[in-house]
């Protein structure tokens, strides 16, 4: 499957994105990233692809719960936080052909746009 989207069956975000797929009639695979999450080579190719910054989940208990000292974080150590945590990845992670596309779904016609591409 050329499309995986990566994130939790309870985020709204990830049920709204889903569905949106689900309508245009887009195949994808979703994986669950509490029961799978990707590994530490995976996030490095994300984090390559698309930034820390962007993949940075700022409004999860897990992000907060971490000290100050995440404002001075470079990106192997934000590669090593959200592979010891994958909560503290934005969901959901679009993934196309083995490259990571897009984080979050805030316009999803942009997104829909991005898979079809």
């Amino acid at each position: 499957m050329a499309l995986k989207i990566y994130g939790i069956p309870t985020c709204a975000t990830c049920k709204k994105a889903l569905q949106q797929l689900d309508q245009a009639g887009i195949a994808y695979e979703f994986i669950n990233t509490k029961t799978a999450p990707p590994s530490r080579e995976t996030i490095a190719d994300w984090v390559g692809e698309l930034g820390a910054k962007p993949l940075r989940n700022t409004s999860g208990k897990a992000y907060r719960a971490i000290g100050p000292e995440k404002q001075t974080w470079d990106d192997s150590q934000w590669v090593d936080a959200f592979a010891k945590d994958a909560m503290l990845l934005k969901r959901p992670v679009f993934v196309k052909q083995g490259k990571a596309v897009m984080v979050g779904f805030r316009n999803p016609e942009a997104a829909i746009r991005a898979c079809l591409e």
